[in-house]
């Protein structure tokens, strides 16, 4: 049985995507968005908070990301949440939370970001099949 684990985020690229295929032949593309979210404080002041988020596109996915964003490019994620866990050789243990993105969109690009090359206009993109994102394993 499978339990509700879905995410929506939007936000902006805080650096340019990272695109690599894995050993077994993968394709995946990192990126890290940031969002914002504004809250009052006191009468007529407000304050900004700022979230990262790191975001993980496979296959398909992971191509038009790679194609389509750079730093700056808005985008909207749909996705899931998935922790990595690992030991490092120093016997430590880590953990992280990312999101596996299962559906992108890309928030119109201004001017001077087109003619920088970027090579769609396409405003989404999702996982060919449903299993594509969580199929692509190392």
């Amino acid at each position: 049985m499978n339990h509700l684990n879905s995410i929506l985020v939007e936000g902006n690229l805080v650096r340019d995507p990272n695109f690599r295929s894995t050993p077994s032949g993968n394709q995946v593309c990192d990126f890290t968005l940031a969002t914002n979210r504004s809250y009052k404080v006191a009468d007529q002041k407000y304050e900004n908070e700022v979230s990262y988020f790191d975001i993980e596109a496979w296959a398909r996915l992971g191509a038009a990301c790679a194609q389509n964003l750079k730093k700056g490019r808005g985008v909207r994620v749909v996705g899931r949440l998935k922790q990595d866990r690992w030991t490092d050789p120093e016997g430590k243990a880590h953990a992280r939370v990312k999101i596996v993105a299962e559906h992108i969109e890309f928030k119109p690009m201004n001017k001077a970001n087109r003619e920088d090359g970027s090579k769609s206009d396409d405003a989404f993109v999702e996982a060919s099949k449903p299993s594509e994102a969580s199929a692509a394993v190392f």
